[in-house]
């Protein structure tokens, strides 16, 4: 069993953490580009159904609080094959969405240095990123979880200056029209709301590492419920400043050219520094992104491992140092092999759908927990589910395709491995 370490303070750092990141300084840039100004909306939108799956989240971890998330929700409460699928696309989701950090960490650091890196060189410095890294995971969740308070705290702190200096600068005429994207009207709406959604997940962080909570019914939902309170007012407002200070058009554009669409933003304030301040910020952000990223990934990837759908080596943890390495290790290479990708925007749309078929497992899950043990009215749930599977197939078709393409292929795998070890049984 992993130890129990984190309370309430601890948990809702870790869900900032996992949040504050990507979503914040890179996908609101890329929605910019979809759906312009009524980018904030579809924040807000967006902001609703992360709710809605938070409270689902909150009530299955407090019921059953161990490694694993959904995966070992959906095994829980609806079949084993749910409960892989679930394993499954958030291996898929959130490798990609720890691919997008890595190379959002190395856009805005290249722009704080002045380096005209080009994709290969934020190729190499995502890969940079992702060393160190797994080299701190594997060194235990205390002294994570210590890193993650510090790049919180510094990463909040860039955001309030960002909302400062753009205020001085804001301009309601910025405005209009609203609908104004590449995909002007409500497609383009639509999607960018998916897009968003994904911005704020990383509460799941906190559900997914249940086996390390303490009192984890009464810290769970607590924890959950504040990260998405402090999210959603802080995704509003620095989003509503920047499209009112700097326009949507040169957040996308900026998306496309640096993968750092505030630091370029905050560039044009009228207060000098301020990009500088949002560069460092933002790059602390994506490394802690992405250092919860790992460890939430581990933690699915050892569920996995504990119930042979993946190989039984990725279920061992290391007694010393309370780490199940193999996984940490396996999900470090998968990563890697993203980053090599290059491209934000594609990440991140891939991320997108396969999260929003997670999170409608998870809310399908949520509805079968019995009256009793209830924390919240099942028409949440329901609620939830409906929301999720109607956004999943708002992103680009290409996408979603693929995403169901992979997720067939897991679900071979799946049946090819249940029957090796039928055959090893007898």
């Amino acid at each position: 069993m992993l130890r129990r370490e984190l309370g309430v303070f601890g948990a809702v750092m870790m869900g900032l953490g996992s949040i504050v990141g990507t979503g914040v300084f890179v996908s609101i840039g890329i929605a910019s580009g979809i759906t312009g100004p009524s980018v904030v909306l579809a924040v807000a939108v967006a902001a609703v159904v992360a709710a809605l799956n938070g409270l689902s989240s909150a009530q299955l971890a407090a019921n059953h609080p161990v490694s694993g998330g959904t995966y070992e929700y959906g095994h829980r409460y609806l079949s084993p094959g749910f409960g892989f699928v679930a394993g499954w696309v958030f291996l898929l989701a959130k490798s990609a969405s720890a691919a997008t950090a890595a190379l959002g960490f190395a856009g805005y650091t290249a722009v704080l240095f002045g380096w005209d890196a080009g994709t290969a060189g934020r190729i190499g410095l995502g890969l940079g990123l992702l060393a160190v890294v797994v080299g701190l995971v594997l060194a235990g969740l205390r002294s994570s979880n210590t890193a993650n308070v510090l790049i919180v705290s510094i990463t909040l702190a860039s955001l309030a200056a960002f909302v400062v200096a753009g205020w001085l600068e804001f301009d309601a005429e910025r405005f209009r029209p609203f609908f104004a994207g590449e995909r002007a009207g409500a497609p383009g709406f639509l999607e960018a709301a998916a897009l968003l959604f994904v911005a704020y997940t990383g509460y799941g962080r906190i559900a997914t590492m249940g086996e390390e909570v303490r009192d984890p019914r009464a810290t769970i939902p607590r924890a959950i419920i504040t990260t998405l309170f402090v999210t959603m007012a802080l995704y509003v407002l620095v989003s509503a400043v920047a499209v009112g200070a700097s326009g949507a058009r040169a957040l996308a554009e900026a998306v496309g050219g640096s993968a750092a669409p505030l630091e370029v933003a905050a560039a044009g304030f009228g207060i000098g520094g301020i990009d500088r301040v949002v560069a460092v910020g933002a790059a602390t952000a994506m490394a802690g992104v992405l250092l919860n990223l790992v460890l939430g990934l581990s933690r699915v990837l050892l569920a996995m491992g504990r119930r042979a759908d993946v190989p039984r080596r990725f279920g061992r943890i290391d007694t010393r140092r309370s780490t199940p390495v193999a996984a940490v290790v396996a999900v470090g290479v998968v990563i890697g092999a993203l980053v090599l990708v290059g491209d934000v925007k594609t990440t991140w749309e891939f991320s997108a759908f396969t999260v929003l078929v997670y999170y409608s497992i998870t809310n399908l899950a949520a509805l079968r927990i019995p009256r009793d043990d209830r924390l919240f009215p099942a028409w949440m749930a329901a609620a939830g589910l409906l929301a999720c599977a109607f956004l999943a197939f708002w992103v680009d078709p290409g996408v979603w395709i693929s995403g169901l393409a992979m997720i067939a292929v897991g679900l071979v795998w799946h049946a090819v491995a249940r029957a090796v070890a039928r055959r090893a049984e007898l």
